[in-house]
């Protein structure tokens, strides 16, 4: 008994000499850290593995993760393992690929999202109407992110653009949104830019990307042709609430044709400012 009761002490012992200073480390750490000390770095961690999935949409090894969120292989296998035990990743011991229940994710945001819910409907039958793809979506940093989605037949359009990412400096949905923004916060957007070209008809020049974001701004819609996506034509105008506050943008495309396909978007474009004003009244 006294042998087991020494060992438990001992071990007792051991822990509040290690544990402390594992704390402290931990808090130095933190308070280093620009996000603050109660930031969860084993959070990000594994937030930073699922994302990694998202460019090549594959399964990949262990070594490959690692590599994209740019952690030893220890720490994104400890992430893994927890990813898998909770459902979000699967493995067959070699490769590891996301599993639907990461849909959940996505969900949770598409449900509490008050745009997404009145939106999705209300595009799908727009694009019906007009015979074009409806799309919205919201700023996400440099990006701008698919919310709601509608195809011009009667094929189910909860598709895979939602989620799906676009630069906010090249497409009509971006600078729409882009132009929304405040002078100052514009600008320090802008002086942080690296623009890179996306098709070969992407504009790089920061000043006549300015020019374009402010013209979207001046005009009240932006019509993009080629610059995010080859071959397609995109006309966007900026989503409000019911006080004013710009809180998405909404999209039509088309195949680019030359002056033909602008004139087509450019008559539809009474009727797309209809429609975002019939959501607004509904926007909380």
């Amino acid at each position: 008994m006294t042998c087991i009761n020494g060992e438990a002490v001992h071990r007792t012992m051991r822990r509040s000499l290690t544990l402390p200073r594992l704390r402290e480390e931990d808090a130095v750490l933190r308070k280093a850290s620009a996000n603050g000390p109660d930031f969860l770095e084993a959070l990000a961690r594994g937030l930073a593995v699922i994302q990694a999935f998202g460019a090549g949409r594959r399964p990949m090894t262990l070594a490959e993760i690692a590599r994209a969120v740019d952690l030893p292989r220890a720490t994104a296998r400890r992430a893994l393992i927890t990813l898998q035990a909770l459902g979000h990743v699967d493995s067959d011991g070699r490769l590891f690929r996301l599993t639907p229940r990461v849909l959940t994710l996505a969900a949770a945001y598409l449900g509490s999202n008050g745009a997404s819910t009145v939106l999705q409907p209300r595009l799908e039958a727009l694009a019906l109407e007009l015979g074009v793809a409806c799309s919205a979506a919201v700023l996400d940093g440099p990006d701008v992110v698919f919310i709601a989605y509608g195809r011009p037949t009667r094929m189910p359009s909860m598709s895979s653009m939602l989620g799906e990412r676009l630069p906010g400096f090249c497409s009509a949905l971006g600078r729409v949104l882009l132009g929304a923004m405040e002078d100052a916060a514009l600008e320090a957007f802008l002086a942080g830019l690296s623009p890179q070209p996306v098709t070969p008809h992407t504009v790089l020049d920061v000043p006549a990307i300015r020019a374009s974001i402010l013209a979207a701004r001046a005009e009240g819609f932006a019509l993009v042709e080629q610059e995010a996506e080859q071959g397609f034509l995109s006309l966007a105008i900026p989503l409000t609430r019911f006080d004013g506050r710009v809180v998405a943008a909404v999209n039509i495309g088309c195949p680019a044709g030359g002056a033909g396909a602008k004139v087509r978007l450019l008559a539809m474009l009474p009727r797309l400012r209809d429609a975002a004003e019939e959501v607004s009244a509904q926007l909380v």
